[in-house]
């Protein structure tokens, strides 16, 4: 009886007899070893890993074949139970559809609008008449366009947006999801409206103030260069000495007001006034300067003269209104979300909430893991991104017919990223629910003193496995302010270190490729190459955090 109430969604904790029906977590399930119970644990990781940067192979068969071990983990290896298992995957595969895969397809909708309706073009005109340069073109829209729709959205907008539009600047598929990926490293720790700062707080109890200064005192160094390394990415030396005024200014401008922002008023706007401060910036250096060299990117095309039109200031408002729209929209969604969510349904997820016990030393005393999937309909980025869709299809003249086959466009479009997205999640939450991500944890914490070093890193693994800074502090946060307490360390600071070094998780996690090869229409064998790509740069950015991290503690 009590196992058919579980599975009927009822919480295990409201039956009188529930302590001898409660699956309890248990974290050292190979010998009571921390160091190969971590091994066991990371198996399906390794697994990603070999399977995209090695094999190869497509990112929506390397993340299902993860998911499989992942499964087999849980099962056999933490003894957790099979239909206990089933349910934690099935509520991860449900959250990356939605919210994630919501944003996901709205977000390019609204590009293919603008693009079926002739008005991409003009965009594209727009912006080659601020600059043609292709370093300045990144600069503006990779990093500080994406920047600004990262702090009013987050959850995968920047990406999608930002590389489908500078795929439709001429930018090549593979280089315009790269370089979008690269730049979604600095503004997602205050993404959406500050969200993974206020979750950080929430889940550790520590002031939110502190936290938000902390982040960003943390994130402000790396912000600084990000814009440079960015264009040393895309060609060398040879294309950063060109323009490093730009880049300089951008990223300078970035930084001081992600530093000052995040200290003086809050997580909430950091974003949103450090993308602007750095637009304002590119745009007065451009007033005044222009790069003397020229410098083309591999792989992209551009117009067949070479020759920028102009279009009157009403066409420009025209083409422009697409995207204006959705940034009101998006900053109002933000904003209010509190009066939104009341029409959030909250679902006891069956046979899963209420069944699973957490236990020390990942909390201080037995406790029940709740399983609750909101169903923000209207509350979610996602919802207003289609809402500005819908609104720019009429603004723009598009019949219904047209519509639903530019809907019918992205579906088929977004069918095996939305696979992608679903069973990385549903990898995700399994190794939540089963333990094995508690276990990475606790290794990363037995590094001792070292832990200021890996507390970056431990981020860095959270955001890799879920895609988002938001659910990486909600997953480590508390054990990296308990873990702190032991060491004799700031708690705050350590707290910090898990989301500034979790953002650099961003560009490798498997949801994000999936975004970013969407967006560009790359194909999905394309997706192990893009994976490669950023790997590298990924560890290398986070082991930067992790170093200023450690710096912090020394001093």
């Amino acid at each position: 009886m009590v196992r058919l109430q579980c599975e009927l969604g009822l919480s295990c904790a409201s039956i009188k007899s529930y302590k001898t029906k409660m699956w309890s977590q248990g974290y050292t399930p190979l010998g009571g070893s921390v160091w190969w119970s971590a091994l066991v644990a990371g198996g399906p990781l390794i697994a990603l890993l070999v399977l995209l940067g090695v094999m190869r192979k497509p990112a929506w068969v390397s993340a299902l074949v993860g998911l499989g071990i992942a499964a087999l983990v849980s099962v056999v290896a933490y003894g957790m139970p099979a239909g206990l298992a089933a349910s934690a995957a099935g509520l991860g595969a449900v959250f990356g559809l939605f919210p994630i895969g919501w944003v996901v397809f709205n977000a390019i909708l609204l590009y293919r609008i603008t693009v079926e309706t002739g008005q991409f073009e003009i965009v594209k005109d727009s912006v080659g008449g601020i600059t043609d340069d292709r370093r300045l073109q990144a600069l503006l829209i990779a990093f500080a366009f994406g920047a600004f729709i990262e702090g009013a959205a987050g959850f995968g907008t920047p990406v999608a947006v930002a590389a489908a539009m500078l795929t439709g600047l001429g930018f090549s598929p593979f280089y315009a999801a790269g370089i979008c990926l690269l730049a979604n490293t600095a503004p997602v720790a205050f993404g959406s409206i500050g969200t993974p700062i206020l979750t950080l707080g929430a889940v550790t109890g520590l002031p939110v103030d502190q936290l938000s200064a902390k982040v960003g005192q943390l994130s402000a160094p790396v912000s600084l260069f990000v814009p440079a390394y960015l264009l040393a990415v895309m060609g060398g030396w040879r294309a950063l000495k060109g323009v490093w005024p730009a880049a300089l200014a951008c990223g300078g401008a970035f930084a001081a007001a992600q530093f000052l922002v995040s200290r003086h008023i809050g997580p909430q706007l950091t974003d949103i006034l450090s993308s602007l401060a750095a637009i304002g910036a590119l745009l007065v250096l451009m007033r005044f300067w222009r790069p003397a060299d020229g410098f083309d990117l591999e792989g992209h095309h551009a117009g067949e003269s070479g020759e920028v039109k102009r279009h009157p200031g009403r066409v420009l408002l025209r083409a422009w209104a697409p995207y204006g729209v959705l940034v009101l929209l998006v900053l109002a969604w933000g904003f209010g979300k509190g009066w939104l969510g009341q029409a959030s349904v909250a679902v006891p997820w069956p046979g899963l909430h209420g069944c699973v016990v957490r236990t020390p030393p990942v909390v201080a005393s037995p406790a029940v893991y709740p399983a609750v999937y909101s169903f923000e309909w209207l509350a979610a980025s996602g919802t207003a991104c289609l809402a500005a869709a819908l609104i720019s299809a009429a603004l723009l003249g598009m019949r219904p017919s047209a519509l639903g086959g530019v809907i019918r466009k992205t579906a088929r479009q977004l069918a095996l990223p939305m696979v992608t997205v679903a069973a990385v999640l549903a990898l995700a939450f399994l190794m939540n629910y089963s333990g094995a991500t508690a276990t990475l944890g606790l290794a990363f914490a037995a590094t001792g003193r070292a832990f200021p070093f890996f507390s970056a890193m431990l981020g860095w693994v959270g955001v890799f496995l879920t895609g988002s800074d938001t659910s990486a502090n909600a997953l480590f946060g508390n054990l990296q302010a308990v873990t702190a307490g032991t060491l004799g360390l700031d708690p705050v600071l350590m707290a910090a270190a898990n989301s500034s070094g979790g953002v650099m998780g961003k560009m490798i996690s498997l949801q994000s490729i999936a975004v970013a090869a969407a967006a560009t229409g790359m194909a999905t064998s394309e997706e192990g190459k893009l994976f490669r790509f950023t790997l590298g740069h990924s560890v290398l950015l986070a082991a930067v955090i992790g170093l200023v991290t450690a710096l912090n503690a020394s001093l």
